[in-house]
């Protein structure tokens, strides 16, 4: 760890973010994992693409461009043929290019986790790692708990067929030395035009081998992180820039769940479950939410199995002859690695009953470019811009350039402007299936439409919707493409459903499309989508202007009365919804940091971030009028989707559009002070 930052101490309850975000950022993921439910494990490899963040670029000589010139040379020709491989191919290709160690390639076994023997390669205990440290090699470090890592190596993007492509446009040829930098360099920086092209060299580059002749690179792991060293290497800029981690979960990881799906048998499932600690025990990543991401994921199950991931597509499996089927998804919006989610289990797709004439998707798992009625007759995918005009959608109001960094977005797209319902589908454990179809699945096209009504372009091209089995511990969590509702929905009023499906579906926007700089202003997530699932719940029913404004102030009395009794039994530390106060965003010079409270047990069962934040919310609209505050949200939709924001970037932008405020004695300097920088609420 760089800055002696390996030591940080943070509180009893603080949650440490050790990744030198500041030095390197990892820019995509390529998982290839397989799930093990008789160890309760899931193990495999993730490439990680670099791109270092501050420092001198090196300069070039005229000798440094001839020995560049002499390497690009070697590059081998684009082979259409060139697929990704199997886990039997990959482990051969590993051990003709001595993929593990310096020994003859003839001695290496497959190169997966089970033939390992426990033995990692490349590891140091504390004592051999401190040392090392004073040689001052440069250090990456990576989020990571509660994983038992294997093997970490780089890998040879130059062995790629066909990499040279990305090279056509340069003027002169790459420095000596440094043709794989320049390589990673030009894919990251592809425009969102080439997406697909720039997905298949990162799928080509994943299966690559290491450098031949090249040994691992050292690493260690402490309670919170990996740390990993090149020897020799000081500076970000010469560190490699693809990394291949061979690793397994550990059955008791924080960040997943494994557990029986209740349906009178052994079935096993397993599913992230939204722990204080994300996703770190899941993978080695970036847990800082400004290291945005865009990923590929290929997770290997039994046959019987449903593998739903964080997606832009609606995966088909395929079957492998091992038995097991094989899923592969990917996203192209660029995401704080937290957002990542998975499920496996024997899920069960709901169905909308024959006799309701709706429409529904004709497979469990297929890509989502057909439908079909419920005489099974086929269609493309369904226009729904007669549901938007029906329904009184604004037309337009969505257009504009948009600000965030180059992704293929869906603000840019008519149809998507057009398109109120996006494809869904739900999901279920098989003894839940009956309600789901009675009580959720009805409700879920109506909740979506009303969210394009108030908010504008669904920001993901579909979404899938997971009960989830018993041990739940949220009522939901809403993830890229992909939501989880706890069954207990199940047991309540329609109201209950509705509104749940409304609040994660307002996670679309707020939470996802919007994301908090820092994680301890949870209340932009939470606030915003607890203020939206009354409006989308009393769009969804149609109300009139007096039932809705009924509806809201009685909503509000409820959860006045939650908040209240909330204050008078928590600390009055948890009470604060920007606890860093004026360092909310501050980082340390690698970029680590912590999250205050972010362990406290007590903090998963509050409210104060929902609650207190829908009432901030409220109080501000009441200063604006309720329709011209929706007005605004979707103007602040419009203008941040895709970024990450502070309190003060959503205050601001509202003090400056409606001016009558500041007139009226409102400003930064006292919201602050009155609602984010003190606890309870004022009076």
């Amino acid at each position: 760890m760089q800055s002696g930052e390996a030591n940080l101490d943070p509180n009893k309850d603080d949650l440490p973010l050790r990744a030198n975000t500041n030095h390197m950022l990892v820019k995509h993921y390529v998982l290839d994992l397989e799930v093990h439910f008789d160890r309760k494990t899931i193990s495999g490899n993730i490439v990680l693409f670099l791109e270092p963040g501050k420092g001198a670029l090196a300069e070039s000589s005229d000798a440094d461009l001839e020995l560049g010139k002499a390497e690009l040379e070697e590059i081998p020709e684009a082979d259409p043929s060139y697929t990704s491989l199997s886990s039997s191919e990959q482990s051969n290709l590993e051990a003709q290019h001595q993929f593990c160690l310096n020994e003859p390639a003839g001695s290496q076994t497959a190169a997966t986790v089970e033939n390992y023997d426990d033995k990692q390669v490349g590891e140091h205990d504390t004592e051999s790692w401190e040392e090392e440290a004073t040689c001052k090699d440069f250090t990456l470090v990576l989020d990571c708990c509660d994983l038992t890592v294997l093997k970490v190596e780089e890998v040879d993007v130059a062995s790629v067929p066909g990499m040279k492509v990305l090279l056509n446009d340069c003027e002169q040829p790459p420095q000596a030395g440094r043709l794989s930098f320049t390589l990673v360099e030009r894919l990251l920086a592809l425009s969102s035009a080439r997406w697909q092209e720039q997905h298949d060299f990162y799928r080509q580059c994943s299966t690559a081998p290491c450098p031949r002749g090249a040994a691992p690179l050292s690493f260690h792991t402490d309670s919170w992180s990996l740390q990993l060293r090149k020897r020799g290497l000081h500076s970000p800029h010469d560190f490699p820039r693809v990394l291949r981690i061979w690793y397994e979960t550990q059955p008791t990881g924080a960040s997943v769940r494994w557990t029986r799906t209740q349906d009178g048998r052994l079935v096993c499932c397993v599913y992230t479950m939204g722990s204080p600690i994300n996703n770190r025990a899941l993978f080695p990543c970036q847990e800082p939410p400004v290291a945005m991401s865009t990923w590929q994921a290929t997770l290997r199950a039994p046959s019987l199995n449903t593998a739903l991931l964080s997606g832009e597509n609606q995966a088909v499996p395929v079957q492998e002859d091992s038995g097991l089927s094989r899923w592969t998804y990917y996203v192209t919006m660029p995401m704080p690695a937290s957002t990542f989610t998975l499920a496996v289990g024997q899920w069960q797709e709901a169905r909308v009953k024959p006799l309701t004439g709706a429409h529904v998707l004709t497979e469990p798992h297929n890509s989502g470019s057909e439908a079909s009625t419920s005489d099974g007759s086929s269609l493309d995918k369904v226009d729904h811009s007669a549901d938007q005009s029906s329904q009184g959608a604004p037309a337009g109001g969505d257009e504009g350039t948009c600000s965030h960094m180059d992704y293929p977005c869906r603000y840019t797209l008519d149809q998507a402007r057009r398109e109120a319902v996006i494809p869904h589908r739900v999901f279920s454990p098989a003894s839940l299936l009956q309600q789901v179809e009675a009580k959720v699945l009805p409700l879920l096209p109506a909740c979506l439409a009303a969210a394009h009504i108030v908010l504008g372009v669904h920001p993901f091209s579909h979404l899938d919707v997971l009960i989830v089995p018993s041990g739940f511990s949220s009522l939901g969590m809403a993830s890229p493409h992909i939501a989880f509702l706890s069954q207990s929905v199940l047991a309540g009023p329609r109201d209950l459903s509705g509104a749940r499906l409304c609040h994660e579906i307002a996670h679309a926007w707020f939470g996802l499309a919007i994301g908090a700089r820092d994680w301890t202003e949870e209340w932009i997530s939470e606030g915003f989508a607890t203020f939206l699932e009354d409006v989308l719940w009393a769009k969804v029913q149609k109300l009139s202007q007096g039932e809705e404004e009924e509806r809201l102030h009685l909503r509000a009395l409820l959860r006045w009365r939650r908040l209240h009794d909330e204050l008078q039994n928590s600390e009055q530390e948890l009470q604060i919804l920007r606890p860093h106060k004026e360092s909310t965003g501050v980082v340390s010079e690698s970029g680590a940091s912590t999250v205050k409270h972010g362990l406290n047990p007590d903090k998963p069962f509050m409210q104060v971030h929902y609650l207190k934040g829908y009432f901030l919310l409220k109080f501000l609209a009441g200063f604006t009028g309720h329709e011209q505050f929706l007005a605004f949200l979707r103007l602040f939709v419009r203008t941040y989707h895709g970024q990450l924001v502070l309190s003060q970037d959503f205050l601001q932008m509202l003090l400056d559009h409606f001016p009558d405020m500041k007139r009226r004695g409102l400003s930064l300097r006292g919201i602050y002070a009155d609602w984010l920088d003190a606890p309870g609420i004022p009076k």
